[in-house]
């Protein structure tokens, strides 16, 4: 089985490539869809969440306070170190036996979306990494148009990831979105074809 991992600059179109493999037949493991499963009510990083940062992350019935968390994390660089060493070790763990689920049913590739897969190591997984780039001012417009933003609020966001030019030079493939969607469908089917290729010589 051929491990393939995905990761890219925020608003570069990373769900979109990931949506195309899976069409194409590819098993899809989200890292972000694990960590929203942990933290779900009855959520294996919840004890731990709890016991970090106290019941005023909580809501009254006991699920927790997303935004109440966030607020306190995304301001301040220890708080969210200390947050990502309690829960990406569950994300591993968690992505690891998601991927031998896939090698158990035999699927011949399958696909990691992992935002931060070189910051949490996640890369170490895979057979090959890709890289989804798009230019700033397109990735800039997507985001404010996607969430809302204003340019100086996306632009934080896009400085708080680790810049993309450093993803691109760490990654054995860049794949840019800025081009039409048939023409990267046409990509993503050729790549997947070699990937079959491989996974089964």
């Amino acid at each position: 089985m051929k491990i393939i991992a995905l990761t890219g600059g925020i608003a570069c179109g990373k769900s979109t490539l990931a949506e195309m493999l899976h069409e194409l037949g590819a098993p899809i493991v989200d890292a972000d869809e694990v960590s929203r499963s942990l933290t779900a009510p009855g959520g294996k990083a919840l004890p731990a969440i709890r016991e970090a940062f106290g019941s005023e992350v909580f809501q009254n019935d006991q699920t927790l306070n997303r935004a109440a968390l966030a607020e306190r994390v995304f301001h301040d660089p220890e708080q969210l170190q200390k947050l990502n060493n309690l829960t990406h070790p569950l994300i591993i763990a968690q992505m690891k036996s998601e991927i031998e689920r896939c090698r158990e049913s035999g699927a011949p590739v399958v696909v990691l979306d992992v935002p931060l897969l070189f910051e949490t190591g996640l890369n170490r997984l895979a057979d090959e990494t890709v890289c989804v780039s798009a230019p700033l001012p397109v990735q800039l417009r997507r985001l404010m148009t996607r969430n809302g933003l204003t340019e100086e609020q996306a632009m934080n966001r896009i400085r708080s990831q680790m810049p993309l030019n450093e993803k691109e030079k760490r990654a054995d493939r860049t794949v840019s979105t800025d081009c039409p969607l048939e023409e990267l469908r046409t990509l993503m089917s050729r790549l997947y074809r070699q990937w079959l290729e491989e996974a089964q010589a």
